[in-house]
């Protein structure tokens, strides 16, 4: 199999709002080989990711811009730009923007194909500079039927 190189500029990529967090594919399975996905997020403050678990893949992040908390098995970590934290399958792990501005991460998942959940999940984006829309319940239900499809557990609140 024949790789073509990739170059993608500032700004450009597919793009879809997961969650009220803007996520934008820079190199996804057909680009590399199925070896990784790579995506920059854009977490609104308060938005993020809730506990979870992949079961197919590992996931990284580089911090660019803001501040985030992430929770990795039982460690709190407060990352801020420069930070890089790596999560291997199997891990239970969250992220939160702690921050008052909205955060910028770059995201990679080894092997590639996650990038299949956030477009099945989303809503493809035409402008990245929109407002992000509101969350609704029907967003959240599908994202929770889907992720299982896609090897994701999604860990429920504890009950009060």
């Amino acid at each position: 199999m024949t790789i073509d190189p990739v170059l993608i500029p500032p700004g450009k990529g597919s793009a879809y709002w997961v969650t009220g967090d803007l996520y934008t594919f820079k190199a996804v399975s057909k680009d590399t080989g199925e070896a990784y996905t790579l995506m920059e997020l854009v977490i609104q403050p308060n938005g993020g990711a809730p506990p979870h678990i992949h079961t197919q893949e590992d996931e990284a992040f580089y911090i660019q811009e803001g501040e985030l908390k992430f929770q990795l098995d039982e460690q709190i970590i407060v990352a801020t730009p420069g930070t890089f934290l790596h999560s291997p399958k199997g891990q239970i792990h969250s992220f939160t923007n702690i921050g008052t501005t909205p955060a910028k991460v770059l995201c990679w998942n080894t092997p590639a194909g996650l990038e299949n959940f956030f477009a099945e999940v989303g809503k493809p984006v035409q402008h990245t500079d929109s407002e992000p829309p509101l969350v609704s319940a029907a967003d959240i239900e599908k994202l929770l039927a889907t992720a299982p499809k896609y090897g994701l557990e999604i860990i429920p609140p504890p009950s009060t």
